[in-house]
């Protein structure tokens, strides 16, 4: 099971098929594991379905080629100029059919498949007790106001009447500077945002933009 299925000798079709049939589906699999609980868009899963086998190829190709390794790994390096950046989550997920793919690229395919599973009862785990998560009353606001307002404890009277805790984390200018926009960290002192906790805020800021949303690794970054 840990032994390379690929000859010392030379590549066999029989190895090749066995090495990218693997990798595909392991890819496959892994993209339903990350879906869970947490969809992906048609994209991201395909991508993480093909690249396995892409990864795989790639490996077989440049074994024992110092030079075309090289060559290889700069060119897997401009990906990520190339790519908009994702969530955390997704990261994780293209690092490890990414790994996935260099193990079956070397032959060693059931070292992918038990690596697969330690991630998928991982990731499995993680997700369904919502490790690492705020609580449901967190949540992360966004509020436009005029440049020539007080930014600074404008609207904690607001605050303290509907939430148990507020952390202003982000100021920044938009608009050609004519407005700023100020990011808060909430905790809501009920699990829903109230219609008069928006209205209030909107009073106070001119009825300009107002983001509320519960917080997540991409904003955060």
């Amino acid at each position: 099971m840990f032994n390379s299925v690929i000859p010392v000798s030379a590549m066999t079709l029989s190895a090749f098929l066995i090495c990218i049939g693997s990798a595909l589906v392991l890819g496959i699999l892994a993209a339903l594991v990350f879906q869970y609980r947490c969809p992906h868009s048609g994209s991201m899963s395909i991508a993480m379905a093909a690249l396995p086998p892409v990864v795989t190829l790639v490996i077989m190709m440049v074994n024992g080629n110092i030079g075309a390794g090289l060559a290889v790994a700069g060119t897997f390096s401009l990906v990520r100029f190339r790519s908009a950046p994702g969530s955390a989550r997704d990261i994780t997920a293209i690092f490890t059919v990414t790994a996935i793919g260099l193990a079956c690229g070397m032959g060693f395919v059931g070292i992918a498949a038990i690596f697969f599973v330690i991630m998928a009862l991982l990731i499995i785990v993680l997700t369904t007790v919502r490790f690492g998560e705020a609580g449901s009353s967190y949540r992360r606001l966004k509020i436009s106001i005029p440049e020539n307002l007080d930014y600074d404890g404008l609207f904690d009277d607001i605050f303290d009447k509907y939430t148990r805790s507020h952390e202003l984390i982000k100021v920044k200018t938009t608009n050609m500077g004519t407005l700023y926009e100020l990011t808060y960290l909430i905790n809501l002192k009920g699990t829903t945002v109230q219609k008069q906790f928006i209205d209030d805020l909107r009073c106070r800021n001119g009825n300009l933009n107002i983001i509320c949303g519960r917080d997540n690794d991409k904003d955060s970054i």
